[in-house]
């Protein structure tokens, strides 16, 4: 059974740090891309950070470029989102998923896998 589990979120002020973690099971993550997303209340989904299986380039959202990295650890079947110098405007939740196709960036109509999602909330 293929299953996706995110951890890592909760409260945090502005400026601060969180890594949120993505568990595979059920199937190897080597040959899938993966991505992070994320839904703020009464907003749509967006593509935050997305790296391909082929050869691990990333793509990341404008609004969060140097502020957050995505990282695969495929011994572990794991993929990580480091968020740092966070912002109240980054509270919502994160959401990894996965799609056999690569080239896509962060193309959400490919991604068919989803876990449940953490909450991420940056407020003082």
């Amino acid at each position: 059974q293929v299953q996706l589990v995110e951890s890592g979120g909760g409260l945090v002020q502005p400026g601060g740090s969180l890594r949120l973690s993505c568990a595979a099971s059920g199937f190897t993550l080597d040959d899938y891309a993966i991505g992070w997303f994320r839904q703020a209340p009464g907003k749509e989904r967006e593509g935050v950070s997305c790296i391909s299986s082929s050869d691990g380039s990333t793509y990341y959202a404008d609004s969060v470029k140097g502020r957050f990295t995505i990282s695969r650890d495929n011994a572990k079947n794991t993929v990580y989102l480091q968020m740092n110098s966070l912002k109240p405007e980054d509270t919502a939740v994160y959401y990894c998923a996965v799609t056999p196709y690569s080239g896509y960036g962060c193309y959400e109509a490919v991604f068919g896998s989803w876990g449940q999602g953490t909450q991420v909330t940056v407020s003082s």
